[in-house]
């Protein structure tokens, strides 16, 4: 009796743990229709949400995420698809930090897809995701371009929350990048911490005491015509160490620093300032980044 009863209670608990992970998704696709880019496909699934502000005058059409769980616990997982068809432009961007909980074991996962064709233009620059002490996180962020399509895309990560003095010592992050150009894989990247994480984060010859980084990439056949440019643009930004290189129509920045906000403002005045010497696009954020 007592095994059976100890039995339920185990097959309770599993169901219980199978309810409370949940899986969103969002498609978001836009299409250039009549002279102009359109909404062409959108869907989303609960706890993600896709909102569609008006744009700014002279500046593309935006997408927002947004996440209604207020953050992601253990075994949780988001299913991101954003792509934009031939000649068609747009910016999709977060409407706030993406937060990262502790997990008892299982991980949280975030895949994110971009799809980018023949003459079109993407933007994925969602805000940081903020990881708690012992959360674990897996995170994948896949480009598929096809012919001169182009696209600026990039992830923050901000190690635990400064305002409460935490700080984090252990836990799992992954955090790996694909980029294709007409189905040649051109870059794969991954930042795997796992466990004991405190003496990476803190060693000189690793993340230093940073409290965040980020990744920027511009994906480009003249990608590489931007390197002095956004070196430029590193110049007169202060507290965070920043660098930038160039390889096979693949422009990457990294971003670190020991204040979350110096790294923030480093990545939004970078991706800005990117944006209008690629694209002749504002050099501006959109409003919820200015919030």
């Amino acid at each position: 009796m007592v095994q059976v009863a100890v039995a339920d209670r185990q097959e309770d608990s599993a169901r219980e743990e199978k309810k409370v992970a949940v899986h969103g998704a969002a498609t978001v696709r836009f299409e250039h229709r009549h002279g102009e880019t359109r909404l062409a496909t959108l869907y989303h699934h609960d706890p993600l949400r896709v909102l569609m502000p008006a744009s700014r005058r002279g500046d593309l059409p935006i997408a927002v995420l947004a996440t209604t769980s207020g953050g992601m616990v253990g075994g949780d997982r988001m299913d991101i698809a954003l792509s934009v068809g031939a000649g068609a432009k747009a910016l999709v961007t977060t409407q706030a930090a993406e937060k990262v909980y502790r997990s008892t074991g299982a991980d949280c996962r975030i895949d994110t897809m971009l799809s980018v064709e023949d003459g079109a233009w993407l933007e994925w620059m969602p805000q940081e995701a903020i990881v708690f002490e012992a959360s674990r996180l897996r995170r994948l962020t896949r480009i598929d371009l096809s012919g001169d399509g182009r696209a600026i895309a990039g992830e923050m990560l901000v190690f635990g929350r400064a305002a409460f003095g935490e700080t984090v010592t252990r836990g799992l992050i992954r955090d790996a990048w694909e980029v294709a150009r007409d189905g040649r894989l051109i870059w794969a990247d991954a930042l795997h911490l796992d466990d004991d994480i405190a003496e990476a984060l803190a060693h000189p010859a690793g993340f230093g005491g940073a409290a965040a980084c980020a990744t920027l990439l511009h994906a480009a056949p003249d990608a590489a015509r931007r390197l002095d440019a956004i070196r430029a643009l590193t110049e007169p930004l202060e507290g965070a160490r920043i660098g930038a290189t160039a390889l096979d129509g693949l422009l990457v920045v990294r971003i670190l620093g020991g204040d979350a906000r110096a790294v923030r403002r480093a990545y939004a005045a970078l991706w800005s300032g990117l944006r209008a010497e690629a694209a002749g696009l504002p050099t501006r954020l959109p409003r919820l980044w200015e919030v």
